[in-house]
């Protein structure tokens, strides 16, 4: 099984989206494994956002990361990281999705996805100790997926 981590970000916050958000990852049927409310400090954005620190825009982006608490989770499931993609969307014309459904911009838009599996590991770790991901059975997986899939 796969996972990937998933930043609720500080518009989402205000506008009291995280339940909906929470919503539909889980009807997808992914596994919460670790959650947790907190704020974004300039070390963990300088790490997190290393890619493009050096882009004129990174500034703005670390004030509006900061600028409120932010909720993360990590999510596992089969191709965890592609569907968790898929329901947060690209774009706000992504309609059906949670960008596409909740915001109007493309920096403010509401989710950070990981973008790979690689990444998601990397991710998963900056922001999680070992003992804050649980394990445990998802029953619900021996009705949604067959015995190869889990």
């Amino acid at each position: 099984m796969e996972r990937s981590l998933v930043i609720i970000k500080p518009d989402a916050v205000q506008r009291g989206l995280v339940g909906e958000i929470l919503r539909r990852f889980e009807r997808k049927g992914l596994k919460l494994i670790a959650l947790k409310m907190m704020r974004l400090d300039d070390a963990i954005l300088q790490e997190h956002y290393a890619h493009v620190a050096d882009k004129p825009f990174f500034t703005e982006l670390s004030q509006f990361m900061s600028s409120s608490p932010v909720v993360v989770l990590c999510l596992e499931g089969l191709g965890a990281v592609e569907i968790v993609r898929l329901v947060s969307g690209v774009s706000p014309r992504d309609m059906g999705s949670i960008r596409g459904d909740f915001s109007l911009s493309g920096q403010r838009n509401i989710v950070h996805s990981s973008d790979s599996v690689e990444a998601a590991q990397k991710e998963i770790h900056r922001f999680f100790k070992e003992e804050e991901l649980f394990q445990y059975d998802k029953t619900e997986w021996m009705h949604t997926l067959s015995s190869k899939e889990k």
